[in-house]
């Protein structure tokens, strides 16, 4: 059986940006449909908790706009696409407010404004929360415009494959989960905004929609992907019990305050301070407790960049110097009143308790490093998030550019909102140019459909679940945190492996709510997006950001100038490196020495003055 559907856009993912896009897109006047592959309001986006980045300029006045674009210009190691962080660090503002008109409740300053906390890499506090539930707010607030306005929703619907008429979009194919029946939707322009790919490792943070689908579909229908070495691990997730390991752990815990400690009670992020960074964070731990309690414009080490502090915990934990579960120590309870850690990270404190019987307000956390972002994705236009395969546009982690070789805690959610209207701005303007839907091929849509029902037609064949689990080990092991050219080549055999095994998966049952068919679906695009990240990192040789590797422990200066690009033809990956825009001077001033063209100095001297808090 099978069902058909015709819109103007089709938006695919319901967390922040496709939301953010569908309203967009429907104000516009476009005919737009939201699919979720969950049901609404249930996106990965609830799990956000730190708060939106964005320079309000609420608690301190020196903050604006240039000073954001050059954190994240510096957070990303100059690989961040300078027209994407220029518009994102000036549009980040009117979407937080725009969200409050909207009703999201956020903390408040004293005076009545939006309150923001520190996080790491960040000069100021610019992070506007709702607690620890930021995400959660956002999710609220953004369903219930959607609902107001009357956008369609199709939910519980797992999109597969893209259609494609004479080089441009033509919709998509998938099945609804709780039926299995296959479902046809037509449309002028198609926005992905399907999150992740964090599923492909054993530790991770995310949840179980992201499994690499948006990239996996562009890549095949023709689209580029860039930066796909990249992939953040977050320094705090849960280690303990581990049937939670790798749950999050907010860096607004370490932005209230808390501090990170090995198994001898040092602060050991003194000893991880990388060069360029010396000039804004405190030298001392008493430094570091004179810019709490007094709030001196004073960096801790303890709210470095996500990859400087990820390598510091693994580099720890190698040394002998991990907690009894493998992880470091995360103190707040001996810095903050118990009612202040209730009220400040709600969420934590029940998290903890409820998980692990443990209470934040008076022990340490144990934490570690847990997979939790790619930096890479689909590559897009800055302005219209158009990307190279007509009429296909894409919004939040599944696109790449913005974040470069890391991502700044916060930079996320403001992303969402940024690049998701911008989307939907973009799509419904090239929807409402096309008269005429495009034309779907009958073959290619009962090629789709055949090839849904094949695990469910074999009698014996592989496990999906023993699959997925042997490709979680590949990852974690040999593509994670730490890459050697070995490990990498290792990977690659192993991947195919898995992939020629993938082709013989079996499910059993019938297709209504069956998550062994459903995850056997989904290990194809689990398998081409950890094939892509392994010859991404494999080809770039040096260290950077998100991606180290132990035979190249060095940043490359003529790396800093390219993006590796992945393209899929004839069946097959095909890797490039292609240079990066150059960046204008009046923002190259603004970022420092080491933006300018060929600069090789790793001594990034801060150009924004000093300030005190509003």
């Amino acid at each position: 059986m099978s069902a058909n559907y015709t819109f103007d856009v089709v938006v695919i993912g319901a967390g922040g940006a496709g939301i953010r896009a569908a309203i967009e897109a429907h104000l516009q006047g476009a005919r737009t449909a939201l699919v979720c592959k969950s049901l609404f309001g249930k996106a990965h986006t609830v799990m956000a908790e730190g708060g939106i980045a964005a320079a309000l300029r609420n608690v301190w006045k020196e903050d604006g706009w240039d000073v954001h674009f050059r954190d994240t210009m510096r957070g990303g190691k100059l690989l961040s696409n300078w027209r994407m962080a220029q518009l994102h660090a000036q549009e980040a503002p009117d979407r937080v407010l725009e969200l409050e008109e909207w009703g999201a409740m956020f903390d408040r300053t004293a005076d009545g404004l939006i309150l923001q906390r520190d996080f790491g890499g960040h000069r100021y506090a610019r992070l506007a929360h709702v607690g620890d539930r930021t995400g959660l707010e956002m999710i609220r607030t953004l369903q219930q415009k959607a609902v107001a306005l009357g956008i369609e929703v199709l939910m519980e619907c797992t999109i597969q494959r893209l259609l494609v008429d004479d080089g441009r979009v033509a919709g998509c194919v998938g099945y609804w989960r709780q039926t299995g029946e296959t479902v046809t939707l037509r449309a002028k322009a198609v926005v992905l905004a399907t999150g992740g790919l964090g599923k492909a490792w054993r530790i991770t943070s995310n949840s179980w929609e992201y499994t690499g689908d948006g990239m996996a579909m562009a890549l095949e229908a023709g689209a580029d992907l860039i930066d796909m070495e990249f992939v953040q691990f977050h320094p705090t997730g849960m280690v303990w019990p581990p049937s939670v390991r790798g749950i999050l752990v907010t860096e607004g815990v370490r932005g209230d305050g808390g501090t990170l400690r090995n198994s001898t009670g040092e602060r050991f992020m003194f000893r991880y301070i990388p060069e360029f960074f010396r000039a804004e964070t405190a030298d001392t731990e008493a430094e570091a407790d004179a810019w709490y309690e007094d709030k001196k414009n004073r960096r801790t080490p303890d709210l470095l960049p996500r990859d400087e502090v990820a390598r510091a915990i693994h580099a720890e934990v190698r040394a002998g110097r991990g907690s009894p579960h493998g992880g470091v120590f995360l103190d707040i309870a001996s810095r903050r009143p118990a009612e202040y850690i209730k009220r400040r990270l709600p969420s934590m404190y029940h998290q903890f308790k409820e998980l692990a019987d443990i209470d934040i307000t008076k022990d340490a956390m144990e934490v570690g490093p847990t997979c939790h972002y790619a930096m890479g994705g689909i590559r897009v236009d800055a302005d219209t998030a158009a990307t190279t395969l007509e009429g296909l546009y894409a919004a939040g982690e599944v696109a790449a550019g913005l974040h470069g070789a890391n991502r700044l805690g916060g930079n996320s959610l403001s992303d969402l909102l940024v690049f998701g209207r911008r989307a939907g701005l973009y799509a419904a303007e090239y929807a409402k140019g096309r008269p005429k839907q495009a034309a779907v091929d009958r073959a290619a849509v009962e090629a789709a459909s055949r090839r849904l029902a094949e695990p469910l037609e074999r009698k014996t064949g592989e496990d999906p679940y023993a699959i997925h689990a042997d490709l979680q080990e590949v990852m974690h092991t040999l593509v994670g945190i730490i890459r050697t050219q070995a490990d990498l080549d290792e990977a690659l055999i192993r991947i195919a492996a898995l992939r020629e095994r993938q082709t013989r998966v079996a499910a059993w049952g019938n297709r209504r709510y069956n998550p062994g068919w459903n995850l056997s679906l989904d290990l194809e695009a689990m398998l081409t997006v950890s094939e892509a990240v392994a010859r991404s990192a494999a080809m770039r040789t040096e260290s950077r950001g998100g991606h180290t590797r132990d035979d190249f422990p060095k940043p490359d200066p003529e790396w800093a100038k390219v993006n590796v690009v992945t393209r899929k033809r004839d069946g097959r990956l095909e890797l490039a490196k292609e240079p990066l825009s150059e960046m204008p001077p009046e923002l190259r001033d603004l970022v420092g020495e080491q933006a300018k063209p060929h600069a090789e100095s790793t001594d990034m001297e801060a150009t924004v003055p000093a300030g005190k808090p509003v």
